[in-house]
């Protein structure tokens, strides 16, 4: 007799993603996963292959829910300049409004990397690299609007705000309060001018 699914694969993949974001790959558990997705042990290996497949399940619905929907919202402003303060206003509320201090996914998991396989690597690798694209098209944009120099380096720019937003949500998971992590996104800016 076949093996037949008798949960929500995507309800599953929640719950899982909020496990893995909290904990981190290696210190999640099968216990961990299984006792808050409330699927046995058979079935999760049935429905995902294992560990490691529902660890990239659960970092791409975070990379599309999270940072795709944020990135889609903030570029329908059509104003370059309130797009970049808003990303920044937005990730410190986002870091000071989180009880677990869980920082993003994403990047924790970039501190990960050597641990997992291609799959995970690229997922980061091009997430980040997106999030850089973005900042670099809206840099372009307010100086096509004369609202940034033109001496300003987007590229160059767009990596600094990289290591700003690196620095927000890893020194916001419980080293810094939120007048510091204000002033961090405030340099952010900074950086523009």
């Amino acid at each position: 007799m076949p093996w037949e699914k008798s949960f929500d694969e995507e309800v599953a993949v929640s719950k899982a993603m909020d496990v893995f974001w909290q904990k981190g790959f290696e210190p999640a558990s099968i216990a961990d996963l299984i006792a808050e997705t409330g699927i046995t042990r058979g079935s999760l290996y049935n429905a995902f292959g294992g560990k490691e497949q529902l660890f990239i399940r659960a970092l791409q619905k975070y990379d599309q829910e999270y940072r795709c929907a944020m990135l889609t919202e903030l570029e329908a402003l059509d104003d370059p300049m309130l797009t970049l303060r808003k990303f920044f206003d937005g990730i410190v509320a986002d870091t000071l409004a989180d009880p677990l201090k869980k920082g993003c996914f994403l990047i924790n998991t970039s501190s990960d990397l050597a641990i997992h396989g291609e799959a995970v690597n690229q997922i980061v690798r091009d997430g980040l690299r997106e999030l850089e694209s973005f900042f670099s098209r809206n840099i372009k944009q307010a100086q096509a609007r004369k609202e940034l120099p033109l001496s300003l380096d987007p590229e160059a720019s767009a990596k600094g705000l990289l290591s700003m937003v690196v620095a927000i949500r890893v020194l916001g998971r419980g080293m810094l309060d939120a007048a510091a992590l204000n002033t961090l996104a405030a340099q952010a800016m900074r950086l523009l001018h």
